[in-house]
């Protein structure tokens, strides 16, 4: 038996690949391959089939029906520098061992994050954690100088403490979000699709949707067949509630979107009268839209 090896991979091994204006993401070490996969799920019939052919249906299979545990036999073991406020989303996904530079035992760098002009919107009216509309030039102009002078202030502060003997563990409390972590962050295929999902879908966070675009182009490298089965039945797959398999069977029966989510009780007004703008009947309207929408 010997140790799965993808050449394209070990030549990603250390390579920063650059995210926002001081990250990146980089490949430390893999454990596994598309064959690593295949090897598990067949471990009660010995070597079985061994055309790409039969391992990419096998993998498609496994991926259909959601058997897990054979994409849990690769893993991926990445350091990553990142903003502090990127970190604490990221960190919400239990599902990885993770090791993070601590600044009780070393000084923080100079180095903080401050958006694109682009990137500084109005607070989204539909998505209550998100970014909707642009805001005026001035508006923007203002916060990221606003951001700029009070990490430039917040640092000098940071660094004038240390200098007065004050402990790195007290002193790294005036340092705002906006500044640079890093860690070692490892997980297995399986959870790093569970993290792709999340993280990659339009309602995310445009920055951590930047890390999370790296990390799966690097774990595409090791499993090209897996990730090819994940974006067609996850990533791009739709699902449906038993409600919306309701008014789909009213859509094919020939009744219009509004009639179909009446009848399968998907709401699209307010008590008021008004018009939703979020819950379940506008999420199946928005659902329809993709499935309309070309490739």
């Amino acid at each position: 038996m010997t140790r799965p090896i993808v050449p394209e991979a070990d030549r990603l091994i250390g390579v920063q690949a650059p995210v926002l204006a001081h990250g990146f993401v980089a490949l430390v070490d893999y454990m596994g391959n598309d064959a690593a996969i295949v090897q598990a799920a067949r471990v009660s019939y010995g070597q079985g089939t061994k055309t790409v052919r039969d391992d990419r249906g096998l993998i498609r299979y496994l991926m259909r029906h959601r058997h897990t545990t054979p994409f849990e036999m690769v893993e991926y073991k990445f350091f990553v520098r990142l903003p502090i406020f990127v970190a604490r989303q990221w960190i919400r996904h239990r599902t990885a061992s993770v090791n993070e530079a601590s600044a009780r035992y070393s000084v923080v760098t100079d180095e903080y994050e401050v958006p694109l002009p682009d990137e500084v919107r109005h607070q989204s009216q539909r998505n209550r954690q998100g970014r909707g509309d642009p805001l005026p030039a001035e508006t923007v102009e203002r916060f990221r100088s606003d951001l700029d002078r009070i990490s430039q202030e917040a640092y000098a502060a940071y660094t004038r403490a240390l200098e007065e003997g004050v402990a790195r563990e007290t002193a790294r409390l005036l340092l705002p979000v906006a500044y640079y972590t890093q860690w070692y962050w490892k997980t297995n295929l399986w959870n790093l699709f569970h993290f792709l999902s999340l993280r990659l879908d339009p309602h995310a966070q445009e920055e951590i949707r930047l890390y999370a675009a790296e990390l799966a182009r690097i774990g595409r490298v090791v499993c090209p067949i897996a990730f090819e089965a994940f974006e067609e039945f996850q990533l791009s797959g739709i699902p449906f509630s038993r409600a919306e398999q309701r008014a789909l069977r009213a859509l094919l029966e020939g009744k219009p979107p509004e009639e179909a989510c009446r009848i399968a009780g998907l709401p699209l007004t307010r008590e008021d009268g008004r018009p939703m703008t979020s819950g379940e009947g506008v999420e199946f309207l928005e659902k329809l839209a993709r499935v309309r929408a070309p490739d």
